[in-house]
């Protein structure tokens, strides 16, 4: 990989103030709702609201990590902005979470949530949800990028690349400036070869990564594209395979634009208005297709999308919302995209 020249331009969004979300409903959210993702949707975190409910709430260990931080104070909505009534409601909140941890655990909190408290509480969550106001209105007035590549940089941030091979099972260090990147794999193997994402204490991140296949390997994939901000940040990839294997690591602008056709794994920019997109593949496992978008951008995270989920081939048409935005494709054959 070459790393291109380009001409960073402005990029002018602006700041309107929004209302501050509740503490004792975002507790509420990630004690009763917290595997499904719902306190991250309150907040306005849409795309690490879509990642946790696809993961289960990372198995249960995220969501038990968040219902922590909102206790101790920590969360802050998508704007930053800290939540309401965490002075007034902590002691209660804790109590009650003490409570019903030490006589059925968190998950028992489920069955108990029809007891009074929770029940008032519901109620208070109720009239803050049916009022308009504290629904942040949309932003549309973010000018859109003239160069995609300039604007990935500003997102994502640029590194000097990194190309390394090998054979069999290995670990690569990756700079410690790559927080989200590229990373272009080849296997030669005919068994296992899978591509992890580490933090530097050797712990798998929730990068979003997914390269997990069997044999021969050529693609595509990228992390850090949908960040969670209290997680260490990527310091290494942990290579498996059984056969000799390539890896090349550059900065998310080296993403070309959205094609009309493909094959395998890949990384694409957009920069297209909403719009449907008629989508075909002819391969025989997985098919997966992700948008994060950057009109939700906040925290160091996308809005992500979930446009195709399908096992073997697939025809059909999904909306895609305006970027400018980064849309992968995971697949093991060729795919057709048709916009509008």
């Amino acid at each position: 990989m070459s790393t291109p020249t380009v001409t960073k331009d402005p990029i002018v969004v602006s700041t309107p103030v929004h209302p501050q979300r509740s503490f004792v409903a975002t507790w509420l959210f990630a004690w009763l709702l917290g595997g499904f993702g719902a306190d991250r949707f309150y907040l306005g975190k849409i795309g690490t609201g879509v990642l946790k409910l696809v993961t289960a709430g990372g198995l249960g260990i995220w969501s038990l990590i968040d219902l922590i931080i909102v206790l101790i104070g920590k969360t802050k909505d998508k704007q930053g902005q800290p939540l309401t009534g965490y002075d007034q409601k902590k002691v209660l909140a804790w109590i009650i979470t003490g409570i019903f941890v030490v006589v059925g655990g968190i998950g028992g909190g489920v069955v108990a949530a029809t007891t009074a408290a929770s029940v008032a509480a519901f109620s208070q969550l109720g009239q803050e949800l049916d009022d308009p106001a504290a629904v942040p209105a949309e932003d549309t007035t973010a000018a859109k990028p003239t160069d995609m590549a300039a604007w990935a940089d500003e997102k994502y941030g640029t590194f000097e690349t990194i190309s390394q091979s090998g054979s069999g099972d290995s670990v690569v260090a990756l700079p410690a400036d790559a927080v989200a990147a590229l990373v272009r794999a080849t296997h030669q193997g005919t068994s296992n070869f899978s591509v992890q994402v580490l933090d530097a204490q050797n712990q798998p991140t929730m990068s979003g990564m997914r390269l997990n296949t069997i044999g021969a390997y050529t693609g595509i994939v990228a992390y850090g594209l949908a960040g969670v901000e209290y997680e260490e940040p990527a310091a290494a990839l942990k290579i498996t395979a059984d056969g000799p294997w390539t890896i090349d690591v550059g900065p998310i602008s080296f993403a070309t634009e959205l094609p009309s056709t493909g094959s395998g794994d890949d990384v694409f920019l957009y920069n297209g208005d909403a719009t449907n997109m008629a989508l075909g593949y002819d391969g025989t496992s997985g098919f997966t297709v992700l948008e994060y978008n950057d009109v939700e951008y906040s925290n160091g995270a996308f809005s992500m999308g979930l446009l195709v989920n399908e096992a073997g081939p697939y025809t059909g048409t999904v909306p895609i919302t305006a970027g400018p935005s980064v849309i992968t494709v995971g697949a093991s054959g060729p795919w057709t995209i048709a916009q509008g």
